[in-house]
């Protein structure tokens, strides 16, 4: 069930990452025909961003003699964004108080749940960056249990693997596989020029039809 080392990006790349939006990586990950966006996740506290690498988290119901939820926290770098599938379970929280203070002491750089959580008012406080699909009291144990740790896991149907990218903002979540992260990178970076440069001409006086056209805007997520 423990399978605590995995290889993690290096830093200059997650960096790099971070210095993006998460619309420019969904459209540079269409480019690659790869299924990255979560849908339905959105931020408890607004205007955090993160970028880092994934430490999944697998749940499943809990067995008639239940297991626990786990202390898989312990084994997380700072860092890290935990991911954790719960099968998009809203009727049972995975995440509370305790583990959200113990997060932000270790510095991870954030959690990603497809499902709630609850505690609100403590992560608010904190400012801990987390994503989920909503909030809900009840808690987990005797629900839930951990069944294991970095494995593939899916999130809203996106496949994550440890080690794989993780960028959250006010927008959403990605996900971009770790061998992919170069070419993803410089398909986001290229797509936000050209957003940029497209703005440029807009406040400069051009119609948006004309600006659009001039640099290729409904063609930018399509493979080159």
């Amino acid at each position: 069930m423990e399978n605590k080392k995995f290889d993690r990006p290096s830093r200059q790349l997650i960096d790099e990452f971070h210095k993006l939006s998460t619309p420019n990586i969904s459209d540079a990950l269409d480019r690659f025909k790869v299924k990255g966006g979560c849908h339905e996740i959105t931020p408890v506290v607004d205007t955090v961003k993160i970028a880092g690498p994934a430490f999944t988290v697998k749940y499943v119901p809990a067995a008639v003699e239940p297991g626990t939820v786990g202390d898989y926290i312990d084994y997380c770098k700072a860092g890290d964004v935990i991911v954790i599938d719960n099968g998009g379970r809203t009727d049972c929280t995975v995440w509370g108080d305790l583990l959200t203070i113990t997060a932000k002491r270790m510095d991870l750089a954030g959690t990603i749940i497809d499902g709630v959580c609850r505690d609100i008012p403590t992560i608010r406080k904190l400012m801990y960056p987390i994503f989920t699909k909503g909030r809900f009291m009840v808690t987990g144990k005797d629900r839930v249990q951990l069944d294991a740790i970095n494995v593939p896991v899916s999130l809203c149907g996106v496949r994550v693997e440890a080690g794989d990218i993780v960028v959250a903002d006010d927008s959403g979540v990605v996900i971009v596989p770790k061998g992919m992260g170069e070419k993803i990178l410089q398909a986001a970076k290229s797509i936000a020029e050209s957003e940029e440069y497209i703005e440029a001409e807009i406040e400069k006086g051009a119609k948006l039809s004309e600006a659009r056209k001039k640099f290729g805007y409904h063609s930018l997520q399509r493979k080159i």
